[in-house]
């Protein structure tokens, strides 16, 4: 199953412009790199949407919480955690 994931992003590691940057993303605790592109005006502390390794919106904390509560509810953040080992 496809799923956005919601990630706090806590640094912008790499940015050649305005538009093209990365940055490590916190889902739960699990980090990882993500590509912000379509996300110009996130920056750190938001909340995002990711979605293979895009972030797709930004989206409130309270939001952001609530769904990733209901991805570990149902097992879907599983992978995350596997990639991590």
């Amino acid at each position: 199953m496809c799923l956005a994931i919601p990630g706090k992003i806590l640094s912008i590691t790499n940015q050649l412009d305005e538009t093209f940057r990365f940055g490590k993303v916190s889902f739960g605790g699990i980090t990882k790199e993500v590509n912000l592109c379509m996300v110009p005006d996130a920056k750190i502390d938001d909340y995002v949407l990711v979605h293979v390794g895009v972030a797709i919106s930004v989206v409130d904390k309270e939001e952001a919480h609530k769904v990733f509560s209901y991805l570990k509810e149902m097992g879907e953040v599983e992978e995350l955690e596997q990639d991590r080992l």
